[in-house]
């Protein structure tokens, strides 16, 4: 019955649809029409590919202090953690500049070329990065690897093309899942696997190559697994329209009535000025807001678990941040598979972002206390907090991903997710820099009267997500009036 309905909706539409032979674009409208039950073969693809892109970005964090340390450019301890939001901060600046340009490169030649790029970058430079011999070597690699790897904001179009759409917020989840859980067990790898001569030493000698360059190992694997997504990806179907030089197969329309009612990428209707699009504009700063406080976390939350219990830190090993960030992957992943799509249907996304970051400000409240724990105690607590903390934090972003998409049609959503990405990268470049220099000003005032030491880093993360939770609200945040 709901198939014979939706046949006769599509065929009342006045506008005719046309089917190309040989554009990617209509081959995979006619994939779609055809699909039945789960698309998990669709689901696995998109979920390597974005994890393969999303774990070096901050694998670094774990032992950037003391990569930065071994670089000796820093004259006092307090100021190893400036230089390590610099080197922190490289990967997103360099994305800043280029992301707008790589979602117009996948709106003009297609979302598989600009993701063979992207991940074959990955291969190139993180390797290097393993390689480092000194600060500026660090900066530069990181720099390219994130100007030339404009992969996220093309992948979140092809997988609002990829799916039907009853499927959409669950394409949507699957890539903020993997990104989450790229963010959490790159640094897990990171934590496990640098300097393996000291942890390992049966395994690897000191005069051994992962003995000269202790931070290699985690860099070089994970770009084994990227090199194997690269290569996997020439597989990938393209899913971008192309009607210039053909023309259309006649008496087509009944071949697509069952396909999603998305707008086609090459119409001759002129494209909107993305800017002008409230509903897109709104979410993409909401969602940069966030961005800048994930970032800022990420890299304060590994310099305070490693930093001395002396500055009020937690005295952690790079093997304890990895194990916390293992067990907060763990319980995303099941978060993510298990219940996110129920919570977003039943409460909606607007509203899963504004639960998700006040719940977070009270989490952070926390931190400064936990410092106090020790033993076994210490280690439930911040296994705990640190798993939920993760969770509300994908859980925000997975709904401002599907407010963005459903905010553009086709022909833009390649152009306006690069937009999204240029913002969110701009403010994320900043969250490094900005956190790192944060989290040295407060080793120096570990007594003054007010928020003292480390009370102030999480007071300043707790304002910024404060702020991203009121541009969640009327009349600022509008939501889209279609889906296409």
């Amino acid at each position: 019955m709901a198939s014979e309905e939706r046949r006769e909706t599509l065929l009342n539409k006045r506008e005719e649809k046309h089917y190309y032979e040989n554009c990617p674009g209509c081959k995979m409208d006619l994939h779609k029409a055809g699909q039945t039950g789960l698309p998990v073969k669709e689901l696995l693809t998109i979920w390597v590919v974005v994890l393969g892109t999303a774990l070096p970005i901050s694998s670094l964090f774990p032992f950037l202090y003391f990569m930065v340390r071994d670089f000796h450019i820093a004259k006092r301890e307090e100021d190893i953690g400036s230089y390590a939001g610099y080197i922190g901060s490289a990967f997103m600046f360099g994305r800043t500049l280029t992301s707008a340009f790589w979602g117009v490169v996948a709106d003009r030649y297609g979302r598989k070329p600009v993701i063979i790029f992207g991940t074959s970058i990955v291969v190139v430079f993180n390797t290097l990065f393993g390689l480092s011999t000194n600060f500026w070597m660090a900066v530069v690699t990181r720099f390219l690897l994130g100007s030339l790897n404009g992969l996220l904001g093309p992948i979140k179009a092809y997988a609002a093309e990829i799916f039907r759409e009853e499927y959409q917020a669950l394409g949507m989840s699957t890539i903020s899942s993997a990104w989450g859980i790229g963010l959490i067990i790159g640094p897990a790898l990171g934590g496990f696997l640098a300097q393996p001569a000291e942890k390992y030493p049966d395994l690897f000698s000191k005069g051994s190559l992962f003995g000269r360059f202790p931070y290699f190992l985690p860099c070089l694997c994970i770009s084994v697994f990227a090199l194997v997504v690269a290569v996997g990806s020439f597989w990938i179907p393209e899913t971008l329209h192309n009607h210039d030089s053909e023309r259309p197969r006649q008496n087509s329309y009944k071949a697509l009535e069952a396909a999603s009612d998305t707008k086609d990428g090459n119409e001759s209707a002129p494209k909107e000025n993305l800017f002008k699009n409230w509903p897109l504009m709104s979410s993409i700063i909401s969602y940069c807001v966030f961005a800048l406080h994930d970032m800022a976390y990420s890299e304060i939350f590994s310099l305070w678990a490693v930093s001395p219990r002396k500055f009020g830190g937690l005295s952690y090993s790079t093997a304890d941040v990895g194990e916390v960030l293992s067990i907060s992957g763990f319980g995303l992943l099941v978060f993510q598979l298990t219940l996110y799509s129920s919570v977003a249907k039943y409460i909606g996304p607007v509203m899963t972002a504004r639960a998700g970051g006040v719940l977070s400000i009270v989490l952070l409240t926390t931190y400064p206390y936990i410092a106090m724990l020790s033993g076994t105690t210490l280690s439930v607590v911040m296994n705990v907090v640190s798993m939920m903390k993760n969770i509300l934090s994908i859980s925000i972003i997975t709904g401002l991903f599907i407010l963005q998409n459903k905010a553009v049609d086709q022909r833009q959503r390649g152009a306006a997710n690069g937009l999204a990405m240029t913002g969110m990268s701009f403010f994320k470049a900043l969250g490094p820099a900005g956190g790192g220099a944060l989290f040295s000003w407060a080793q120096k005032r570990l007594n003054a009267s007010i928020l003292p030491g480390n009370h102030v880093v999480f007071f300043v993360l707790n304002m910024i997500e404060a702020i991203g939770v009121l541009l969640t609200f009327k009349p600022f945040l509008v939501e889209a009036q279609n889906t296409n």
